[in-house]
């Protein structure tokens, strides 16, 4: 059996969240929204300033969000 395709959410400096893997998008109500089917990631707006949430349009860059998180190291 094979294992199942991981998926990948990168937090991006400053900036969006960058989703790298088969995944399904779904609104509080249920819905699932329309996703690329090409393969290409989708980045998701973390500032809550974009035009088109919940993904990025890059308003992070003008509007001053900074946000660089990292892991805890052991």
């Amino acid at each position: 059996m094979a294992e199942p395709a991981v998926v990948e959410i990168k937090v991006r400096d400053d900036g969006p969240y960058k989703v790298t893997g088969p995944v399904r998008l779904v609104d509080a109500e249920g819905g699932e929204l329309a996703l690329p089917d090409d393969g290409r990631p989708i980045v998701l707006c973390r500032c809550g300033h974009s035009h088109t949430k919940p993904f990025c349009d890059a308003a992070h860059k003008s509007s001053g969000f900074e946000s660089c998180v990292r892991a805890a190291r052991a």
